[in-house]
């Protein structure tokens, strides 16, 4: 191996090591599952590790990163087989911490967005819980503006609607058995 690919080699290890815990945060939220969240980071990194030439002479890693943990929870979730189904859970994990009402908030959280589609629920993660702005959000999904604004629009009278609806206990409970992770 030459020194330039040696240096791009180096230059993108330290990328990744300082974006993966975001990535893999993004990555959850969307399909909820730490597992396949790292998959799809493994796999978004590939994607990124391919163009990582180009990206450091343009910037962008970062971006280029997370659209490409987008698109592969997207394609993920497109090759799906519907005889496929998540493993039970592992009751035997057990925390000496009291954080009931944290998981309670969390699992009707991830409940509410498991009710979303895909696409929805791509645009609330990158909106709100990425923090990007309408333009970005469109740059990830590849997709105009005015989509990002109606699908996130959606989501959020249909989130609305859900925790209006139900107490988040109750929308926890629905969501078990019943998520597509």
């Amino acid at each position: 191996m030459d020194r330039d690919a040696l240096d791009r080699d180096a230059e993108f290890s330290e990328f990744a090591a300082a974006s993966h815990r975001r990535l893999r945060s993004t990555a959850y939220l969307l399909c909820g599952d730490w597992e396949r969240a790292a998959d799809h980071v493994q796999e978004g990194l590939i994607r990124v590790y391919v163009a990582w030439p180009r990206l450091t002479r343009r910037g962008g890693e970062l971006a280029y990163a997370r659209r490409a943990v987008v698109s592969a929870f997207l394609d993920a979730s497109r090759k799906r087989s519907s005889t496929e189904r998540p493993a039970d859970l592992d009751d035997q994990r057990r925390s000496d911490e009291d954080v009931a009402a944290r998981v309670s908030d969390r699992a009707a959280l991830m409940a509410a967005l498991a009710r979303l589609p895909e696409r929805q629920r791509a645009c609330v993660v990158l909106r709100y819980f990425e923090d990007l702005d309408v333009r970005e959000t469109a740059v990830v999904l590849r997709c105009s503006e005015g989509t990002v604004k109606s699908q996130t629009s959606r989501a959020l009278t249909s989130l609305r609607s859900m925790f209006e609806s139900a107490s988040r206990d109750e929308l926890a409970v629905i969501g078990e058995g019943n998520l597509p992770w």
